[in-house]
């Protein structure tokens, strides 16, 4: 009794006195600071934090802050505990909801994020406190590992990863029998008694909706990917190209999530066999409006939904912002300067291309100019310029588009992507006729763009540049990058279907 008294004695709560105090005494505080950090006595939030806010300089570094992450590290060396950064891409928020109840987490300031088979990992901003551990240990029946993390990201971790995984708990109760009462196109399975469908509209699933979709923004993701299995379903989010795995939702809970994001998208919630499109604008916990483009795709278990994140913040940029050079920057600004001509621009998905045209047609979107665009499906609305979308139902694609276009006195025109041989020919023609025409094609690189707008059958004097000599460039794709003049391409006519003819190239 009297060992276990006197270790209830040694713990306590980290207090501003305490820490300035060990501040100073480290070297960390200059002595002025220590008198002004004592007349703060009342104080509501964790004295770490008082701390990181009020900017204050580092004794021990000069010209540097003793910013959040500077004191904790202060603190891990100071009581043995490692520094750990939460990451909410590489935790299991189901798992570590399951560690412990949102009750005793908040009493304790504590949140489990890594649970394995030999260990579970708890993260604190409390180091002297170690009451809750054999409690915890005892029920667990694992060894626990402690780590030092930030006190405001166990705060909000904690409401964040509980409320999902409370929602997703009562979206699930009105499956008794734990077998997935979703139907899927690969298998059918009867499930006696298992009738209950959720809703779409339910709160819980409400929640859960609103939770992926803030979550993605704040981890500034392209894409949300809804993705049902046969007992699961996965959320992965794309960041920086990658995707990373989220969440894993019971296959009803996933399927009521994506009838909730088709009915905000006013896409038919009945049709589950063929893929449809949608479209949705909500706004960011800052208050920005992000704009979503929802697809569907019908897979062996059901509707797989891939949710397309427009946030102006990052398509709206100059062309400072762009990341280009400034011997690439001047070269654009030469390009689209220019009244005629057509600029293409390539890359893999995701390099950047809708980017880069929204950007210059914003810039260029002046009310002297007419600036029309044809989209399947248009990206981001913007009222600078007019766009129309492409529609297959009424035989509107882009070749069309453009022809329509053609009709409307433009002065630049954006076509979203060149797929056809019709569509390069009416984007080759409206460059030729004195209009600016900035459109993308699915290439790696942009030399191979030239042998693209070849494979789809444009003539090769008008795919590119005819030679060195008149591109004035430093190499020409038509004179196998040398110098060489060249005077003109020949068409020979073939004499049957399969010997159509070819182009032939003449020298001078």
């Amino acid at each position: 009794m009297t060992s276990k008294f006197g270790e209830q004695l040694l713990e306590h709560r980290l207090s501003l006195t305490t820490v300035a105090q060990d501040l100073h005494a480290d070297g960390y505080l200059t002595p002025e600071d220590l008198v002004r950090i004592g007349l703060s006595t009342k104080l509501k939030i964790h004295p770490l934090v008082f701390l990181a806010e009020q900017q204050l300089q580092d004794a021990s570094t000069p010209g540097t802050v003793l910013t959040m992450e500077r004191l904790l590290t202060w603190l891990g060396k100071r009581v043995g505990q490692r520094v750990y950064r939460i990451d909410p891409l590489k935790i299991n928020v189901a798992a570590v909801a399951d560690v412990m109840s949102r009750a005793f987490a908040e009493r304790h300031r504590i949140l489990a994020v890594e649970v394995n088979e030999h260990e579970v990992v708890i993260a604190t901003a409390e180091p002297y406190i170690r009451s809750w551990e054999s409690n915890l240990e005892h029920v667990l029946r694992k060894p626990i590992r402690r780590v030092l993390t930030d006190p405001r990201e166990i705060a909000r971790h904690t409401a964040e990863f509980y409320s999902m995984a409370s929602s997703v708990r009562g979206a699930r109760a009105p499956d008794r029998t734990g077998a997935p009462a979703g139907i899927g196109n690969l298998e059918q399975m009867l499930e006696l008694g298992s009738m209950n469908e959720l809703d779409a509209n339910d709160q819980h699933i409400v929640k859960i909706v609103d939770w992926l979709l803030q979550y993605a923004f704040e981890q500034r993701a392209s894409d949300i990917h809804i993705e049902p299995r046969r007992d699961v379903g996965s959320v992965r989010f794309r960041i920086d190209g990658v995707l990373h795995t989220v969440y894993e939702l019971p296959a009803h809970v996933c399927a009521a999530v994506s009838s909730r994001i088709k009915i905000l998208g006013r896409m038919d919630v009945a049709e589950k066999r063929r893929p449809q499109d949608g479209r949705l604008k909500t706004r960011t916990p800052n208050g920005n409006e992000v704009e979503l483009r929802l697809a569907t795709l019908p897979t062996a278990f059901g509707e797989k939904l891939v949710m397309r994140i427009f946030d102006p913040d990052v398509l709206q940029r100059s062309f400072e912002q762009l990341g280009l050079t400034d011997a690439d920057l001047q070269h654009w600004h030469d390009m689209t300067a220019s009244g005629h001509g057509i600029v293409l621009v390539t890359g893999p998905t995701g390099s950047g291309k809708t980017t880069t045209l929204y950007s210059t047609l914003r810039q260029l979107a002046t009310p002297e100019v007419n600036v029309c665009t044809i989209e399947d499906p248009i990206e981001m609305v913007e009222s600078a310029f007019n766009q129309m979308q492409v529609n297959h139902s009424i035989n509107l694609n882009f070749s069309a588009g453009v022809r329509a276009l053609m009709r409307q006195d433009p002065d630049i025109i954006m076509v979203g992507e060149i797929r056809d041989l019709e569509t390069a020919n009416m984007a080759i023609q409206a460059a030729l006729t004195g209009h600016l025409v900035l459109s993308t094609l699915h290439t790696n690189d942009s030399p191979s763009s030239i042998s693209r707008l070849m494979e789809l059958g444009a003539p090769p004097y008008s795919a590119g540049p005819r030679c060195a000599a008149s591109c004035r460039s430093a190499w020409c794709a038509f004179c196998a990058r040398t110098a060489r003049p060249m005077a003109s391409w020949i068409w020979t006519p073939g004499s049957s279907s399969r010997n159509r003819g070819r182009w032939s190239r003449l020298r001078r």
